[in-house]
């Protein structure tokens, strides 16, 4: 059922600011003392998306091995699940078992409000007062009613992942600030027979980031606060962000068939037509620098010419020009889960660890002083960019909880699909917003 209050729906400027200055249970949790951690054998299972043979997948097996020699007790159990079949379907049929996994990735926001009230979640909050003072207010994210639930380890604002190369051959001298430039790209590049820009719309939530986006530039920053809270609608503003989309989608900028391409995972996704030089952008989060790479057939050349910018401003809209889209990656623990569990949690945010993903370039550690190992400039762009964004929304389909925000999705995939109005999208919001 959706709830009708929100937690955690907006991240504030201070959050990355706050970085720049810097499966078996093995009993239940709650009973075990910290004097008993570590004496028995305990396995845990770990659920976490990064699915792809890459850096982020080889980092997270690595990271279980080095815990698992430190505490020689524990076996970790990895089941690594892409992120649209984690989050809409393995894990919330998981929650309803008696035996979910121990730990699992975790979005915050309205859907751990829901997993909350469930009584799905750990609550962790006199275990981590340190790695969440070290996190600073991006934990606020993973945080209900004033407790904490879970811990994010990646935190960054979305924009356009382009190539430079493609960019330089036809005449765009400067990455577009306004959408009238991106149109004015996405001419140039079809002049140059180049797709403008991949989509994923197979997998839903790459094309609903689009709307998300334009409700960015036409709403105010209060209407969506307000809406992140009280799940309600009436604002013009979200029928205007359909009407937006609309005319964008009429000028043809994606790829042939993109209703039906996959976001990632292989080069014949969204991902793999930008990361092999078929199509000079796509709009993603951070964390799209590492499944750029793998789905890379020249890993190297893909360093030379990828760059990012931020999503473009609209002239005279309603939204604050200057405010973005972003979100980030944590994980939480089954409540029953063992002692252990929290203690692995703290151990993947811990500053060393943090700083190892850095390394990987699959996106924007939170820890303080973890920033440190970002070498990519296009993660560091990215990193300038949140800090001097005056404000943050959280993902909408998270930040209006899972209910909300499915139904959302679908009704702007059905735009894109051609049989879809911007008004239904709102009407789909409110209807899920009274179950």
């Amino acid at each position: 059922m959706a709830m009708k209050r929100r937690a955690g729906a907006v991240l504030a400027l201070f959050v990355t600011s706050a970085l720049l200055v810097a499966g078996c249970n093995g009993g239940d949790g709650e009973a075990q003392s910290e004097q008993e951690l570590y004496k028995n054998p305990v396995t845990l299972t770990w659920w976490h998306n990064a699915s792809q043979d890459g850096p982020g997948k080889t980092y997270w097996e690595k990271v279980a091995k080095d815990f698992s020699a430190l505490h020689p007790t524990v076996t970790i159990q990895i089941e690594a699940i892409e992120t649209n079949q984690l989050q809409r379907t393995r894990l919330p049929a998981a929650l309803l078992t008696s035996d979910p996994p121990d730990i699992f990735q975790a979005w915050g926001g309205g859907e751990m409000r829901e997993q909350v009230e469930a009584d799905y979640l750990k609550d962790i909050t006199e275990q981590v007062k340190t790695e969440v003072e070290n996190i600073g207010s991006a934990a606020e994210i993973w945080q209900v009613d004033g407790k904490q639930y879970g811990l994010p380890f990646r935190m960054g604002i979305e924009g356009i992942w382009y190539n430079k190369d493609m960019f330089a051959r036809a005449g765009i001298t400067t990455p577009p600030t306004t959408f009238d430039e991106l149109n004015d790209a996405v001419t140039k590049l079809k002049a140059i027979n180049v797709v403008p820009i991949a989509l994923g719309a197979g997998d839903k939530w790459p094309a609903a980031h689009w709307w998300y986006n334009f409700a960015l530039r036409a709403c105010s920053v209060e209407t969506l606060k307000k809406a992140s809270v009280d799940l309600v609608f009436d604002d013009p503003c979200f029928v205007k962000a359909g009407e937006d989309l609309k005319t964008f989608i009429g000028t043809n900028p994606f790829q042939p068939n993109f209703i039906a391409t996959p976001g990632q995972n292989d080069p014949t996704s969204a991902n793999g037509l930008v990361a092999n030089g078929k199509a000079a952008m796509e709009l993603m989060g951070d964390w799209n620098r590492g499944t750029l790479e793998t789905a890379a057939e020249d890993p190297e050349a893909l360093k030379k010419f990828l760059g990012w910018f931020p999503v473009p401003a609209i002239a005279g809209s309603a939204g604050d020009p200057k405010a973005a889209l972003g979100g980030g990656d944590g994980f939480s623990c089954a409540k029953n889960a063992p002692a252990e569990c929290v203690e692995f949690l703290k151990y993947l945010v811990s500053p060393e660890v943090q700083k190892g993903y850095a390394e990987t370039g699959t996106g924007l550690p939170v820890t303080k002083g973890a920033e440190a190992g970002i070498t990519d400039p296009a993660l560091k762009s990215i990193l300038e960019a949140t800090a001097g964004a005056t404000y943050v929304q959280l993902w909408l389909d998270t930040a209006f909880g899972s209910t909300v925000g499915n139904a959302m999705n679908d009704a702007i995939v059905a735009i894109f699909a051609g049989n879809g109005t911007p008004e239904q999208v709102v009407s789909a919001m409110k209807a899920a917003a009274k179950k």
